[in-house]
């Protein structure tokens, strides 16, 4: 009769998210996992599978997330812009507050990942089209609340929002001036009008 588990597996994924959020995938082994979740090896392979898979879940689990949280939080301003310069003054207000410079979890993987780990590439690549499509979304509906101009080439918009919220999430890890980057936010808004 097989045992009941003693642990919350969504617990346990969070816990292991964190893992890999601090150290990184490659610097992350098996034993600092079974030490850092307080679970037996066999419990781990036979609930999470391996590493990968266990990266792989807590991955999707921060990815899907995020972007819900970023769903509401864009869909709660119904001025276009306004909603954009506040995700953007949000992103910069974490960024001073995170003492330990971790940054975005997704943006870490990336940067991890970029020359060493193609089997992962399909998960940056979700990552990067949900948020795209997302921001897509948001700026259509500033075009049909006449917000935003239809001349607007909105995808292409959309892939330079990305691109500089997770520029800004890198160069946040170092020292940085929060005043600096609200005028860079004001000046890629400018691209709105």
């Amino acid at each position: 009769m097989p045992r009941d588990k003693s642990f919350d597996e969504q617990k346990v994924l969070e816990k292991a998210m964190n893992l890999f959020w601090r150290k990184g995938y490659y610097a992350t082994s098996i034993q600092d996992l079974v030490a850092f979740l307080d679970i037996n090896r066999a419990s781990l392979y036979a609930t999470f599978g391996g590493k990968k898979e266990l990266f792989e879940k807590a991955f999707c689990h921060y990815t899907t997330t995020q972007s819900s949280h970023q769903r509401e939080f864009l869909d709660s301003h119904p001025d276009v812009r306004t909603g954009l310069k506040k995700l953007f003054e949000r992103a910069i207000q974490e960024s001073s507050l995170d003492t330990e410079k971790k940054g975005c979890f997704a943006v870490n993987c990336t940067v991890e990942f970029i020359s060493h780990e193609a089997e992962f590439a399909t998960l940056i690549n979700q990552n990067k089209l949900r948020c795209e499509t997302m921001l897509y979304h948001y700026l259509t509906t500033g075009v049909e609340r006449n917000q935003i101009s239809k001349d607007k080439d909105l995808r292409a918009i959309a892939t330079l929002f990305f691109t500089f919220y997770n520029g800004l999430k890198v160069i946040t890890k170092t020292d940085f001036d929060p005043t600096e980057f609200s005028r860079s936010v004001d000046a890629l808004l400018s691209v709105l009008d």
